[in-house]
Formats: C-alpha cells, structure tokens, sequence
C-alpha cells in the first residue's frame, strides 16, 4: 500500500502515574493503514507538547526523552523507505514490525534466487555444471532489470507474484528484449522453480504459474550428414589435440555421450560380457539416470588407441570444453563444414543417423541416451532426405504389384479426336 508516512507520538494519559508520568505511545499512518506502538519511554504530561510530539524545556531528563523519541523516528523512516524500495508497497503495520524486530521473515524473489544460484555454485563440478550455473546468473540478472526498469524496486516479495507479473515479465523478454520463445523460456524457467519453492515452504498459499504456458519455439538446429562425418574421421588434422577432438567427437557420434560423461568415463564403466560384447554402463552426470550402450566397432576402436594414454582409472585424456569447442570449430573448417559444430551434435548424430534412421527403435535409443522420458528423444528423431528417399524406395518395391489401373478401351470420342 502506497502513501506517505506519518508518525505521531502521544501520551497515554489513562495511565498516569503519582509522580506526573506517563507512557509514550506511537502511532504509524501510512495511507490507510495505521499501527499504534509503545515508545517504552515516559514523559512528564505538564511538560508534554502535544502538537509537537515531544517534551518542552532544556531539562536534563526533557532532552533525553526527546533524542530517544528522535531515534524512533529516524528508525521508522529508515525501514520505511527499505521496505518501499525493496516491495514497492508497504503498510503500517509491516514498518512496526519491522522497527521492532519482531517482524515476519518475509521471503523476497530475488532473495530466494540469489540464494538458490550461490548454493548452485558451490556445487559446480561435483553434481552440477557450469553452464546451467551460468544460465541461472542470466536468468537472475534478467529479472533484477526487469523489477527495476518496470517496478522501479530492488526486489519483491512473492505475495506480489500474480499471473499478470507473470504475463508483464513474459511479455518484456518477448516483445521489449526481443527475445526468441526458447530463449523466453530458459528464463521464465528459473523463476518458475523459484514459485515453486516459495509454494512448497508455504510463503504463498497458491502457484501463480498454475494458468500460466509457455510458447515454445521449433529449433531449426543444422545437424551433421553422414557425409561430413566421414570427412572429418578421414582427416588427418596434423594437430595432437585437434586429432583427440576428432576422436572424441566421432566416439560421441557412434555412443550417444554427453561431453561430460565421456570426460568423467572410468575403465570400471566398460564391461565385456561373456560372449564378448563390450558395453558402457554409466550413470549420467546431469540426470543420475543409467545409459547401457552396446559398443559398435568404431569406439571400441577409439578406446583401444588412447589405452596407453590413460591417467588413472580415466577412459580418456579429456581436454576441457573450451579447447573443444574451438578445435571443433577449426575441424570444420579445414573439412569445409558450413555449420556451427558442437560437441552435443555427436550426441544427435548417433541417436538420429546411427540409430533411428537405421530401423532402431526409439525405446532401446532412449535407454542407451539416459533419458527418462521418451519425449525427449522423440527431439531427435529427425527424418532425413535421404531416409525418407531410402523408406519411399522400399515401399514402392513391396507394393508394385499389389496395385494397377484397370485396362481402359478407347472411347468413341477419343477415337474421332
């Protein structure tokens, strides 16, 4: 509640005692709301100015009245305007409480997320990456600007979170930030989960996000072709850590691994079964969640060459994700590659071009990728030209002689034409 703040100290003369004093009351009136508190002073009522709200004369005991009174209300004006520049509202109420001590701890947005992001942050490395730490930091500094630019506050509380802020928000990364609908999403997101958190240690009675839905956008990623996949393994890049890219690239093309669980790879996660088959059975760094991959020949090839390059119970000599991410970059330039190459591709490639475009079902690629819900695999069942030119081709194979025209004799007309 919005309005100026007014303070009045008075005494409450019912309670006058023998010796003339008595009890100083306060009275806090911000627009309509109103909150009365004791001074926990005494004041001498022939020496009281009620217009002033303060004791008159120089005496000793006079003055000390009023410093102490001054103190109380330079407090109150203090929490008043912290209170308004962090919740944008406040009432009289909530100043007195917060004056006294005694106030509810009332969880504010950005608090909450500052909070959630440093516990992130501490557990970067052993459970949690980097980037999605970053991703929660882009998230957090989006909201701050969007609290100060519309709001003109440092912060809010969750009570003030309405669907139409949710709405407002939505609409200024949208349409004022020009932000495309997945970019929207990895930052309404994080404030969802932030809802959420409020809703379940009972901060606000309901989830504001409950009618709230996302638009989400199709990405038009640009994956590898079989072709450039080949061009790179058949490279020679004259380089050691450009070849150990490649290498680790194309052992993600033929496995379906995340660049972090192929780093973090152990020689106890490989398993050759009685019969001689080789396997990886790890748990996924981001989601906990078991792959079981079946090894094809070409990474059982990679692991074979790097045997002797093993530090510890490490698979692979990993380099970090930076010196990937650019090597990969200068890969597909020397092989021609018009594309953005990243790490993940490999991950697609083998789920998309290895795997479903090759008749495997999409419940054995869903078990080998980690993933707990087939609907996330279903994001790489893209169909390729050339799949679709391979199906069309056996379709029309199995079925040419099962349909034909019947036989039409010429027409009266068509004759005299």
């Amino acid at each position: 509640m919005n309005g100026e703040l007014k303070v009045l100290f008075y005494l409450k003369k019912n309670q006058t005692k023998k010796n003339g004093l008595c009890p100083v009351m306060g009275r806090i009136s911000i627009g309509r709301t109103m909150a009365q508190f004791s001074a926990k002073l005494e004041a001498d009522v022939s020496k009281w100015n009620t217009k002033a709200g303060r004791m008159d004369g120089k005496s000793h005991y006079a003055l000390d009245v009023n410093r102490k009174i001054d103190k109380i209300n330079l407090s109150i004006n203090r929490h008043y305007r912290e209170l308004l520049q962090n919740n944008g509202r406040v009432s009289a109420e909530e100043v007195k409480n917060a004056f006294q001590g005694i106030a509810s701890v009332q969880e504010t947005l950005l608090k909450v997320f500052a909070e959630h992001n440093e516990t992130f942050r501490k557990r970067v490395g052993i459970d949690r990456e980097a980037t999605t730490y970053k991703k929660y930091c882009n998230a957090y500094r989006h909201l701050s600007e969007f609290l100060q630019k519309r709001y003109n506050v440092r912060d809010m509380s969750f009570k003030q979170l309405t669907f139409s802020f949710i709405e407002t928000y939505d609409f200024h990364l949208r349409v004022e930030l020009k932000m495309k609908p997945n970019t929207v999403l990895r930052n309404i997101l994080p404030l969802r989960k932030m809802v959420r958190f409020a809703v379940n240690k009972g901060y606000i009675p309901a989830d504001p996000f409950a009618s709230y839905k996302p638009i989400r956008g199709r990405s038009e990623h640009r994956f590898l072709t079989m072709e450039e996949l080949k061009k790179i393994m058949s490279t020679d890049f004259h380089s050691h850590f450009r070849n150990l890219t490649r290498d680790m690239f194309v052992f993600a093309s033929f496995t379906g691994m995340a660049y972090a669980d192929i780093k973090k790879l152990t020689v106890k996660e490989l398993i050759t079964t009685d019969n001689g088959n080789r396997w990886i059975v790890t748990a996924r760094k981001k989601t906990g969640t078991v792959s079981r991959i079946r090894l094809l020949d070409v990474p059982v090839q990679i692991i074979e060459k790097y045997a002797k390059e093993r530090i510890g119970e490490k698979v692979f000599p990993m380099p970090g994700y930076t010196t990937v991410d650019i090597n990969l970059k200068r890969i597909a330039e020397i092989c021609g590659i018009e594309k953005n190459v990243t790490f993940h591709q490999g991950r697609h490639f083998f789920a998309s071009q290895v795997c479903l475009s090759q008749g495997v079902p999409i419940e054995t690629v869903s078990r080998m990728l980690g993933h707990r819900d087939i609907h996330t695999t279903q994001i790489y069942a893209t169909v390729s030209n050339e799949k679709i030119n391979s199906d069309m081709k056996r379709l029309s194979q199995r079925i040419a002689d099962k349909f034909s025209f019947a036989k039409q004799q010429p027409t009266e007309t068509a004759i005299n034409q």
